[in-house]
């Protein structure tokens, strides 16, 4: 099986692939790409064997998160005794720790909203009593939106508990691994005490695995350039810590190759969980140690049958962790760096090679990080090329000193810190400007899996290529790679499908129509909740529901925003839409009042603002918009809000933003042959709107109802739903099904919820 164990290990990921999108021709087509070389005589009988029986075994063995989640006996309060199983997380306002039920064997999420001043024994391995209410975690509601329920099942945790009360749970004892745990606790917290924050943060998260003090902001700007890699403990990190052993060991304390190998050996698992056992480390350490052992015994392994015995060994231990984001990166980048590293050796620039290791790096994973994050960052590839050096090279190297340091000679670590500081400051000065002057990422949308294969066979054709150096053939593959990409950005252009999208941002209104041919993108309203404790709207729907959804249709830019009236719910979200991509229009009505910040912006920003109202016909691209209202003010905002009907997919709609019934009477007394098949009902189904003689009289067939789930106004009211039954209205509710999607074809469409 020598320089052959990368076949199970595709054979693991065509498994993966085939249960993740339920494709079972994935796994057969890697069955007769064996086969097609075993009998081409590329292939031996043992690895032909062996190939298939770990594809065959991983394919029943790794578990499918996707299915429903298996339901409790019942969905009151239980005891529930189990232990607690993985690391105890600790922040100021809650502690997340993990139970496994000592009977079912389920893992429960458990988070109490206190702090360990409260008493409480929580530590690793310690057997916990438990009385709670146990729930299946909230899902995503909007395409697009991040998958909290997703996030914990691929960990292996399909339900959670919630406590407020320290009486509700009794711990006691613990494990060896605490001891561990602990250490790591108390590292952080020693350097938290004797280090300037900003340095503690950075310390912490490049040594010690705890990126919680990084700020939000400096975290959101390396994933908006690809640097997130940076802030996880990686190989790179591995490297230096067995190359500090080694040089302490052999150089300093005279001791012999073999008794510093076996320190390593000893040294660095426990390494890899004081750095907080992410996938990239767990890699990593396993690597290093798997090279010992063969070393040892005097196995003859190549790189590359490392990385696929250590890819399969990890999963063998925990399934769930193929599902981990972090897991699939730090194996995709790892294994197309060793595939390319002749290539990586013709280059004898140190700067062109990082260039190179930079490419790779990036190409390598841009289908996983469109996929995940729905964008994709050329100009990262050059800012690695510089940053990257930058962290290895002095501040990576520093942090290790500054922690070796701090028992020995501490008193050098405020000069070491105060450099830190200095030097870093300006970096982040540095890219900050090249974000607020470059920034201009491809937004991508979703990477299709058919398009993911085709990217990766034209890349690593490309590679060999450029390996061999067959420049010609090597740039008409790239050039390949490049028109594959521009084919799913382009996709949406040459498609004649539409979609009109109520999106679930809770208690408020967010409406996308996207026109066929992607001929215009228009948002009707895009609200947002209020600052807890403040009067300014919460960036948190845009961030986590509008924006993600945007991105994951491949839209970078809107051509008209309508604002139905200037409630926050409404319209709260727009500031920040403003600020983060173009826009062409705003439509509001005459009435509308905007706040002089917002004005500002819309100058700045070049944005036409278009007054409208009764009467008014509006062409945005390909889509024909009627005002119906308002054709006065009525000193009410609500009142005041533009109604819009406009005709998609087959279908008449009508927007109302939050008017009342007094504006349904005047609407329906100034238009009597008025008929709707989609009616946006009014003001989230509060019974001051969507009176009978108003359904009555536009005789709707659907009804559209955005409304929080479980909200503080009881939206939509009992009298509303009442109404819209007796008139056999089709009732869709954001609270209900999540997302209402109307996609269509020409004079033809269906809708669908998010939810099931």
């Amino acid at each position: 099986m020598q320089g052959y164990w990368h076949f199970p290990a595709l054979g693991i990921v065509s498994s993966f692939l085939s249960i993740m999108f339920g494709y079972e021709w994935i796994i057969v087509l890697f069955f007769f790409w064996i086969i097609w070389l075993y009998i081409r005589h590329r292939l031996g009988k043992l690895s032909l064997i062996v190939s298939l029986a770990i594809t065959l075994f991983f394919f029943f063995y790794l578990p499918d998160i996707e299915q429903p989640v298996p339901k409790l006996t019942h969905d009151k309060e239980q005891q529930i005794f189990g232990k607690i199983t993985r690391p105890v997380q600790k922040t100021p306002k809650k502690i997340d720790f993990t139970v496994t039920d000592d009977v079912t064997g389920n893992d429960f999420f458990v988070t109490y909203f206190g702090d360990e001043r409260d008493g409480l024994h929580l530590k690793y391995g310690a057997s916990c009593r438990i009385a709670g209410t146990p729930e299946t975690p909230d899902a995503a509601r909007n395409p697009g939106q991040f998958d909290y329920r997703n996030y914990l099942a691929s960990q292996g945790i399909f339900y959670q508990v919630i406590i407020n009360d320290s009486e509700a749970i009794t711990c006691t004892g613990s494990s060896f691994m605490q001891n561990i745990y602990q250490l790591r606790s108390d590292m952080i917290q020693y350097v938290q005490q004797h280090l300037s924050p900003q340095t503690a943060a950075w310390l912490n998260a490049l040594v010690l695995g705890d990126d919680t003090e990084i700020d939000e902001e400096t975290k959101e700007l390396f994933q908006r350039w690809n640097l997130t890699h940076l802030l996880a403990i990686s190989g790179l990190h591995v490297g230096l810590v067995v190359g500090l052993l080694y040089m302490l060991l052999v150089k300093y304390a005279g001791a012999t190759r073999e008794k510093a190998q076996w320190t390593v050996i000893v040294f660095l698992p426990i390494y890899a969980l004081l750095a907080g056992g992410e996938a990239s480390v767990l890699r990593a350490s396993a690597m290093v140690l798997l090279f010992m052992a063969t070393g040892k015994w005097g196995w003859k392994l190549s790189v590359v049958d490392v990385l696929s015995i250590v890819f399969m060994l990890l999963i063998c231990f925990d399934p769930y962790i193929v599902y981990q984001v972090g897991f699939q990166l730090s194996f995709c980048v790892t294994f197309g760096l060793l595939l390319s590293k002749d290539w990586l050796l013709q280059t004898n620039s140190s700067f062109f090679t990082v260039l190179k290791i930079s490419f790779i790096s990036q190409m390598m994973i841009l289908p996983l990080q469109v996929e995940y994050f729905f964008t994709f960052q050329p100009l990262s590839i050059l800012l690695n090329t510089v940053i990257v050096p930058y962290f290895t090279l002095f501040v990576i190297p520093l942090m290790f000193t500054m922690l070796l340091l701090a028992p020995v000679a501490g008193f050098i670590n405020p000069l070491l810190d105060m450099l830190f500081v200095t030097i870093h400051d300006l970096f982040k000065i540095v890219i900050q400007m090249t974000d607020e002057i470059a920034y201009d990422p491809m937004v991508i949308g979703s990477f299709p899996l058919l398009a993911t294969v085709l990217y990766y066979v034209c890349f690593v054709v490309f590679m060999a290529k450029a390996e061999s150096k067959k420049q010609k053939e090597a740039f008409a593959w790239g050039c390949s790679l490049v028109l594959l990409v521009m084919l799913i950005i382009i996709k949406p252009y040459l498609s004649p499908d539409g979609k009109v999208t109520m999106l679930d941002i809770g208690q408020g209104d967010a409406f996308v129509v996207e026109l066929p041919y992607r001929k215009g993108v228009i948002l009707i309203d895009a609200g947002a909740p209020v600052n807890f404790g403040g009067k300014k709207p919460s960036n948190n729907v845009y961030k986590q529901i509008i924006r993600p959804y945007l991105r994951s249709q491949g839209i970078a830019k809107i051509d008209s925003i309508f604002l139905s009236h200037a409630d926050t719910d409404h319209m709260g979200s727009f500031p920040y839409i403003l600020a983060d991509m173009p826009v062409k229009h705003v439509v509001v009505s005459d009435y509308y009042t905007f706040a002089n910040p917002v004005l500002e912006a819309l100058k700045n920003n070049e944005v036409n603002i278009v007054r409208t109202g009764l009467g008014d016909k509006l062409t945005i691209e390909d889509g024909v918009f009627h005002v119906l209202s308002p054709n006065k003010d009525s000193q009410s905002k609500n009142e005041n809000s533009l109604v819009l009907y406009t005709e998609l997919g087959g279908k008449t709609w009508l927007f109302t933003g939050d008017i009342g019934r007094e504006t349904e009477k005047e609407i329906i007394r100034l238009y009597p042959d008025l008929t709707i098949d989609v009616l946006k009902v009014a003001h989230h189904g509060s019974r001051t709107s969507t009176g009978s003689d108003f359904l009555q009289e536009i005789h709707p067939v659907y009804g559209l109802i955005s409304a929080g789930v479980n909200n503080m106004y009881s939206h939509p009211h009992r009298d509303v739903l009442q109404s819209l039954q007796f008139e056999e209205v089709n009732i869709y509710r954001t609270d209900k099904h999540g997302a209402v999607q109307y996609d269509f074809r020409k004079g033809e469409g269906t809708f669908s919820t998010y939810l099931p």
